[in-house]
């Protein structure tokens, strides 16, 4: 049957020679594989010509971004900045709410494997379409609460200046009367992470080798880089999207009403609520679409098995190919175990993910927070913070990927020149990574944690004899800049019984804590005592930092695309999916996971100034000791960057490639193709 058509050789029945076979004699294909399996694009007998023009590996690039894009945009843009109004909406805690967020790495955890295994030898496009639906399901379910837990009731606004003796009738209890039901759609907002979880699953595993699969080797770094370059920009779109829904009432109508104790709510507001539920909605149709693109690909493009053939093996010589082969391993469950030790006793394939996952805890470290380092650091607002992070990390990330891929590819990199080209990107952003030693500030003066007040008080101890009598609530961080160029708590904690609006701003009058000017002559020029928002920084270094940080995320991600193709080079063509699924649940257990943990566990210690309640618990951290912040982030980063070479280099002492005899040379190769 040589001449029916072009059949996909990976698919072969085993034989020990099967690695010689498929490198020597390229234009002798299997029969057994079923020329449907390169079939057209469409579905069954209906196979419209028009969708001819998709059935290659461009437009199945195409379709795997567009799913990469909305992935990004559901589980890692809209998630994210949804978190803290789901966290007010509900009544939980952070603790809670990050439970919420590590639901998506436990379900990837618990079914990568399983996915990867199985999935190898299916119909990998049809895989991407279940996913595509689970991830619509996901996004659906997440958005759920809002349309069955009622209107949001927001309550009296807190006044936020100093209360004369009696005139506040709010009493702080430490038992809450009524206990409210709320807290109890946290387990539909874990269901709903847990189906984005299994959507995510087939995505970057099966749907990473399929492009591996498609093209000519050379060119499997370009489009896998192009890949997860297009994943990139669903976090930031997801961002703005979502921040910009976040401008609209929860409710999307803001209810009038008549009580006195109800005011009106705007975007200032403490009590303000975002619609943080359309994009979900939006979102969940938008990917149920992408079902119909990927379920109509053959489960082989065309001419798949044509690349198969004249591709070279870069295998690992530890023997596990002939055994694979030979064992025909993968094709049942009971293979599993196999299956599995061969890939965890491959020292090249485990020193690169263990490199990788190094590299992934601290990238989602900073993705995390990097907004509070450079929000604290150079005094800046926490949105103004997050659009900053959001600028530096992704362009430079899909630059990274997009620029490796690109040298990989017309490089025409082999398995060990990859691994080498990752221990020269990683060895430049680790010199990088210094910019934390020189780019750094100091905290700003503060009342109460670093200066005390004009003499009085004592340092962290925002209580002091000119506000003991206003009642403040440390719960209630609202910062303020005095005359005196000096941070305040909140008004009440300066010492303000009165505020009114100039030209529409906001300014704070009779602050008994607040001192005079720094500078005398201007005494007659203010027409405030204090302003919201806190002192302009006078530290200069921010320019400085975002530059050297944007070439520190560059030279991070240039990695990222090389060690995948050399991931697929260096295990068995039939273990590639299964090695995929495998470096994903190590990413996530040893990087994406522990990451944000290990991160906010040392911002944490940078803590200067607790938020503590009326019931003497520990909530949040005000203020921040900005040096030990940068520092403590910098070792950790530095850290993690000397177990990423170490264990790169070890792949290249460690790696073997196939003996030369093995296999003809590429143009030999070509050569038998074209006779």
């Amino acid at each position: 049957m040589k001449g029916d058509g072009i059949e996909n050789p990976v698919f072969e029945p085993p034989s020990p020679d099967l690695g010689r076979q498929r490198q020597a004699s390229p234009t002798e294909v299997d029969a057994s594989v079923p020329a449907a399996e390169e079939g057209p694009c469409g579905w069954g007998r209906c196979a419209p010509k028009a969708l001819q023009l998709c059935n290659n590996p461009e437009g199945y690039l195409a379709a795997y971004s567009l799913l990469a894009i909305f992935q990004g945009i559901v589980v890692n843009g809209l998630i994210n900045i949804s978190i803290s109004t789901i966290e007010k909406r509900y009544e939980l805690n952070s603790s809670l709410t990050g439970l919420i967020s590590a639901s998506y790495d436990i379900a990837f955890c618990i079914l990568s494997l399983f996915v990867s295994y199985f999935g190898e030898r299916g119909h990998k496009p049809r895989w991407l379409a279940f996913s595509a639906f689970m991830l619509g399901l996901g996004s659906l379910i997440f958005s759920l609460p809002h349309f069955s837990s009622g209107k949001y009731q927001y309550g009296a606004k807190l006044e936020d200046t100093c209360q004369v003796p009696g005139a506040s009738s709010a009493n702080f209890t430490c038992n809450a009367s009524t206990k409210s039901s709320l807290p109890n759609y946290l387990y539909v907002f874990i269901l709903g992470q847990l189906l984005l979880g299994v959507g995510g699953t087939p995505l970057y595993t099966l749907g990473t080798a399929f492009i591996d699969d498609s093209v000519p080797k050379h060119k499997s770094s370009l489009y896998i880089g192009i890949g997860y370059a297009m994943s990139l920009l669903g976090p930031a779109i997801g961002y703005v999207l979502g921040g910009q829904l976040l401008n609209i009432y929860i409710d999307i109508q803001i209810p009038e009403r008549q009580d006195t104790t109800y005011t009106k709510m705007d975007q200032d507001d403490p009590r303000w609520l975002g619609a943080w539920w359309i994009a979900f909605v939006a979102c969940c149709f938008a990917i149920w679409l992408l079902i119909i693109p990927f379920s109509c690909f053959p489960k082989h493009l065309p001419g798949t098995a044509k690349i198969q053939a004249e591709k070279i093996s870069e295998t690992h010589n530890d023997g596990s190919e002939v055994l694979v082969e030979r064992k025909n391993i993968g094709k049942s469950f009971k293979d599993f175990p196999m299956a599995l030790l061969i890939l965890l006793k491959n020292p090249v394939l485990m020193s690169l993910i263990i490199a990788s996952s190094s590299e992934a805890l601290v990238a989602t470290g900073f993705a995390t927070f990097l907004p509070k380092f450079i929000e604290n650091q150079f005094g800046k607002t926490s949105s103004f913070s997050a659009t900053l992070g959001g600028l530096v990390l992704i362009p430079a990330a899909a630059l990274g990927q997009i620029i490796s891929g690109i040298l990989v590819s017309k490089c025409k990199l082999d398995c060990k020149s990859i691994i080498k080209f990752m221990i020269g990107t990683c060895s430049v952003a680790l010199l990088l990574n210094t910019v934390f030693l020189f780019a750094k500030c100091g905290n700003e003066p503060f009342a109460g944690v670093s200066e005390t007040y004009n003499g009085t008080g004592m340092l962290y101890n925002l209580t002091a004899p000119c506000n003991a009598n206003c009642g403040c609530l440390r719960s209630v961080y609202y910062p303020v800049c005095g005359r005196d160029e000096i941070q305040y708590f909140s008004p009440c904690f300066a010492g303000c019984s009165s505020h009114l609006f100039n030209n529409m701003k906001k300014m704070y009058h009779n602050c008994s804590c607040i001192g005079r000017p720094k500078r005398e002559d201007d005494s007659e020029d203010f027409l405030f005592e204090a302003v919201p928002g806190k002192c302009p920084t006078r530290c200069k270094f921010l320019p400085l930092f975002l530059t050297f940080f944007f070439f520190t995320v560059v030279f991070t991600f240039m990695a990222v695309t090389p060690t995948t193709v050399a991931i697929l080079r260096c295990v068995p063509d039939k273990q590639r999916s299964f090695a995929l699924g495998v470096q994903s649940v190590f990413l996530r257990l040893l990087g994406t996971i522990p990451g944000p943990i290990l991160f906010g566990v040392a911002i944490d210690n940078s803590c200067s100034l607790w938020d503590i309640d009326e019931c003497n618990a520990k909530g949040a951290c005000w203020v921040y000791d900005n040096e030990r912040m940068a520092y403590l982030l910098m070792g950790i980063s530095a850290a993690c960057k000397i177990i990423t070479i170490i264990f790169v280099v070890m792949a290249v002492y460690l790696y073997k490639p196939p003996p030369a005899s093995a296999a003809l040379s590429q143009k030999d190769s070509e050569m038998v193709s074209s006779v």
